[in-house]
């Protein structure tokens, strides 16, 4: 008997053993490659739509906007992520065309560490950018000084960090600069990268966000959920309205108003720096790149499954991760865009 057991056992076992093989073989794989910037909420998203379709599985590597591109370029990925739309040089590039859709909203903030200092402080554009063009290199600087006064801000240098790698948080950034700084706009410009005057590149935003926790007086710039996992603090900044705004989902909503009822058809559009009482000035979308014409009929046909859900659905899970949901007139523009997607 005991023997019958055995061979009961053993064949037990090698049916579960094929029946969990033939499941992982029918498990179907998609990738993607880009943005840390929403990497938190994709990663939500890939882990709530296992419950919606179980045999979709995403393997997303969070290696910045510019990597994403050159992935989704070479055909190497499924689908591209970035914070910075394509520009039209990198869609001539493409193989084919590539459709872009917003999928949330954030804000970028600058991370800095000041421990003595235990109030936010109030920076401008133009100050941001003079620190970031090594104009100013003291927390003591009189500018400063004069936004803040009273602040107790440490008599020592200003450590910034930047991204080392193809960024579109340094799109974003950059973005804003261009607008509030002439000589930002004509020594440096915007760009996923840049040549810095000054400071230490990180890798992502976890590069970034791990300098300034390590380095005493650093500044960086990071996506504000980088700041509030980690607990760091970031400035309130003076918008386009000459009003004192700290970084917010209803400040990135005000400033996506105005771009909601003048969204271009490729939805390629910046709302740095946008008008409005409330506005936050260092706000953007983040787009999923993904090709019009799909090589993949099954691949194709889940992608397509998957962005009316991200678009719909998904949103839910935007604001407990501190991004903004989309607003409802862009993603009823987006969705018959998803029909525009050819599938073999």
């Amino acid at each position: 008997m005991r023997k019958g057991y055995r061979v009961l056992a053993v064949c037990t076992a090698i049916l579960l053993g094929s029946m969990l093989f033939g499941t992982a073989r029918s498990a179907l794989l998609i990738n993607g490659a880009g943005a840390t910037f929403p990497y938190p909420i994709y990663s939500k998203w890939f882990d709530e739509y296992t419950k919606v379709d179980s045999s979709v599985h995403f393997n997303y590597q969070s290696i910045g906007s510019g990597g994403g591109i050159k992935m989704l370029q070479n055909q190497t990925v499924d689908f591209g992520a970035s914070d910075a739309p394509m520009n039209d040089e990198q869609l001539k590039a493409s193989p084919s065309p590539v459709l872009h859709f917003p999928s949330v909203m954030g804000a970028v903030v600058l991370a800095y560490n000041l421990p003595e200092v235990k109030s936010p402080i109030r920076l401008t554009g133009p100050i941001i950018a003079d620190i970031f063009l090594g104009n100013i290199v003291k927390w003591t600087d009189p500018a400063i000084i004069k936004l803040n006064p009273g602040v107790p801000f440490p008599d020592e240098s200003i450590v910034t960090a930047h991204r080392s790698d193809g960024s579109g948080t340094s799109y974003i950034f950059s973005d804003y600069l261009t607008k509030v700084s002439p000589e930002w706009a004509k020594k440096v410009g915007k760009g996923t990268s840049l040549k810095w005057a000054v400071g230490i590149g990180g890798k992502g935003n976890e590069g970034v966000t791990g300098i300034v926790q390590q380095t005493p007086g650093a500044i960086g710039y990071v996506e504000l959920i980088y700041a509030l996992k980690n607990n760091i603090p970031f400035p309130i900044v003076k918008n386009h309205d000459g009003n004192w705004v700290n970084a917010s989902l209803a400040g990135v909503t005000a400033a996506a108003a105005g771009a909601a009822s003048n969204m271009p058809d490729d939805f390629r559009v910046s709302i740095t720096d946008a008008p409005g009482a409330d506005s936050y000035p260092i706000s953007s979308f983040t787009w999923l790149l993904v090709y019009k014409t799909q090589t993949d009929k099954v691949k194709g046909q889940a992608i397509v499954k998957f962005l009316k859900w991200a678009l719909t659905d998904g949103q839910q899970y935007a604001a407990g991760l501190d991004y903004a949901p989309l607003p409802a007139a862009v993603i009823q523009k987006e969705l018959p865009q998803i029909s525009q997607i050819v599938v073999p």
